[in-house]
C-alpha cells in the first residue's frame, strides 16, 4: 500500500467518524501517535492526514493539545448507523426498495399484503362519505388527540382484546412508525438502552439508532423472548424500554404464550422496564394471543396499532393506547412535532372500521393467508429450506437456509432478477442470521419467487 493512499485511508476514516456523528464538534481525536499504533502505519503519516484535514476545515490542532472536530455536526445519515451490512441489503435499503418497486418486481420478503387483498370498496365508501361532509372537515387541522368517534370505536376492539382503555387514553398518530417514535422521544434520552426481540422487524433498529439509543437483542422462542436471556438482559444492560409484537411475532410468527407475558412482566416491574407493544397485525390472528398490556392494565406497557396490514396503507393512521397521564405528554409531544392528528383519514379510516364489509373482509384475507401459507411452505421445503416455525396464522415465515448457503449472498443475486428479498442479518444481529430469510406468503404466490431463488440456490452450490 502506497503512502499516499495510506493518508487518504487515515482521512476517509476520520470523515466517516463525523459524518456519523461519532466525532461530534469539540471531540478530541486520538493522539497521532495512539493513531499511528492503532493502524499499524507510521507516525508522519498520521501527520500529513491530519493536516491535510485541518486544511479541509474539519480538525483544529490546539498548541500542547491535539487536534479537535471543527466541522459542524453532520446531517443525521441512518445508513451509516446500521449494522456493517453492504449497503443493498441493509434494513432501510430494503424498506426503499420495496416501496419504490415498480409492477414488474415481486417482494416475498416485504411486510404487506397485495393490493388486491386489501380493503379497497370500504375505503372508496369511506372517501365518498367524507366527500359529503362539512367543509371544515376537508380544510381544517385536527385535535391533537384525535377524531373521538375512531378513539370510541378503537376503545371498544380494545375490549375484545380484554384492554381496558378509555377514549381519552388513546391518541391517534399518523401511523404505527410514528406512534413508536414519540414513544421513543417520550421515553428515552440518547444513549438509553433498549431490548428487542432477536429476531425483530428491522426498522426497529432503524429507528432506535435514530435516537442514539443501544439496541440489545433477546433471543425469541416459539413462546416468546427467552426468559433466562431476558433476565440476564436486563440486570446486564439496565434497559430503559422494550418493543416487541406480541399478538403474531415479525418476522417469525410466533405467539407469545400466557406463561411467558406473566413472567416478562413482573421482570419488568423489577427493573422499572417500560414496554411497547406492537399490535399491527392483530386482526389478521384467528384466535387471540396473551396481550401484555392486558395483563399490566396499560400501567407500564403501551400498545400501539394501525390498519396499514389489512385496510389500507395509503391512510395514514395509527394510535396508542396509555395511561392517562402519559397521553397528556404525549399529546403535548404531538403537538409540537407533527401539530395535529390527520382528520381526514381518521374519517376515512373510522367509516371503513364501521362498514359491516370489514369483519368479512378479514374472514377472506385469514382464509387466503392460510392456504398460502401451505403453499409456501411445501414450495421451501421442496428447495431445501425448513421453517423455524409452520405458523397457524398471519404471513410470515422464518426460514432456514440449506447448510452452504448465504441469504445475502441470495439477496443479491435474486435482485436484479427482479426478486427482492428480506435475508436474516437485517432482523437480527445473533452469528446464524445469514441462514435465515424472512418470507412473505401472501406475497409468494408468483411462480417467480420460488423459481429465481432456486437457480440463485443451484448457482451459489456450484460456485
Amino acid at each position: 500500500m502506497s503512502a499516499v493512499t495510506r493518508i487518504d485511508h487515515i482521512m476517509q476514516s476520520v470523515r466517516e467518524h463525523i459524518a456519523a456523528r461519532t466525532y461530534p464538534p469539540g471531540t478530541r481525536l486520538p493522539s497521532i501517535r495512539a493513531q499511528a499504533q492503532a493502524a499499524g502505519v507510521s507516525v508522519s503519516t498520521i501527520v500529513e492526514a491530519y493536516d491535510r484535514l485541518a486544511a479541509e476545515g474539519l480538525i483544529q490542532a490546539r498548541a500542547g493539545s491535539g487536534f479537535y472536530v471543527t466541522a459542524p455536526l453532520a446531517p443525521l445519515n441512518l445508513a451509516a448507523l446500521d449494522p456493517a451490512l453492504e449497503r443493498d441489503i441493509d434494513p432501510l435499503w430494503i424498506s426503499r426498495q420495496s416501496l419504490e418497486a415498480n409492477a414488474d418486481v415481486v417482494m416475498p420478503g416485504c411486510g404487506w399484503l397485495p393490493s388486491d387483498w386489501m380493503y379497497d370498496q370500504g375505503v372508496r365508501r369511506g372517501l365518498r362519505k367524507a366527500a359529503r361532509s362539512h367543509s371544515s372537515d376537508l380544510t381544517d387541522y385536527g385535535s391533537p388527540l384525535g377524531l373521538e368517534a375512531l378513539r370510541q370505536r378503537l376503545a371498544r376492539r380494545l375490549v375484545l382484546s380484554e384492554i381496558d382503555a378509555a377514549p381519552h387514553q388513546i391518541m391517534l398518530t399518523d401511523s404505527g412508525t410514528q406512534a413508536i417514535d414519540l414513544l421513543c422521544r417520550f421515553f428515552l434520552e440518547p444513549g438509553d438502552t433498549v431490548l428487542v426481540d432477536d429476531p425483530c422487524y428491522f426498522n426497529f433498529h432503524a429507528l432506535l439508532r435514530a435516537h442514539r439509543a443501544k439496541v440489545v437483542g433477546v433471543p425469541y422462542t416459539h413462546q416468546g423472548p427467552d426468559l433466562a436471556a431476558f433476565e440476564a438482559a436486563l440486570q446486564e444492560h439496565k434497559p430503559r424500554l422494550y418493543i416487541t409484537n406480541s399478538g403474531i411475532h415479525n418476522p417469525t410468527g410466533a405467539r407469545l404464550s400466557a406463561m411467558t407475558a406473566h413472567s416478562v412482566l413482573a421482570m419488568a416491574q423489577r427493573a422499572d422496564l417500560y414496554i411497547i407493544e406492537d399490535d399491527i397485525f392483530g386482526d389478521l390472528e384467528t384466535r387471540p394471543a396473551t396481550r401484555l398490556a392486558a395483563l399490566d392494565g396499560l400501567s407500564r406497557v403501551v400498545q400501539i396499532g394501525s390498519f396499514s396490514k389489512t385496510l389500507s396503507a395509503s391512510l395514514r393512521c395509527g394510535y396508542i393506547a396509555a395511561q392517562t397521564a402519559w397521553i397528556e405528554s404525549l399529546v403535548d409531544l404531538r403537538t409540537a412535532t407533527s401539530f395535529s392528528s390527520n382528520r381526514l383519514s381518521s374519517q376515512i379510516l373510522n367509516s371503513a372500521l364501521s362498514d359491516s364489509g370489514y369483519r368479512k373482509h378479514l374472514e377472506r384475507v385469514r382464509y387466503r393467508l392460510s392456504k398460502a401459507m401451505d403453499h409456501s411452505v411445501t414450495q421451501l421445503e421442496r428447495l431445501g429450506l425448513t421453517p423455524w416455525l409452520h405458523p397457524r396464522e398471519g404471513m410470515f415465515l422464518w426460514s432456514r437456509l440449506p447448510a452452504g448457503h448465504d441469504a445475502l449472498s441470495l439477496a443479491r443475486a435474486c435482485l436484479p432478477q427482479g426478486v427482492v428479498l428480506a435475508p436474516g442479518p437485517v432482523f437480527s444481529q445473533a452469528p446464524d442470521a445469514k441462514q435465515f430469510l424472512r418470507f412473505n406468503a401472501a406475497q409468494c404466490t408468483d411462480k417467480r419467487v420460488f423459481s429465481v431463488l432456486k437457480r440463485a440456490l443451484d448457482k451459489e452450490l456450484s460456485v
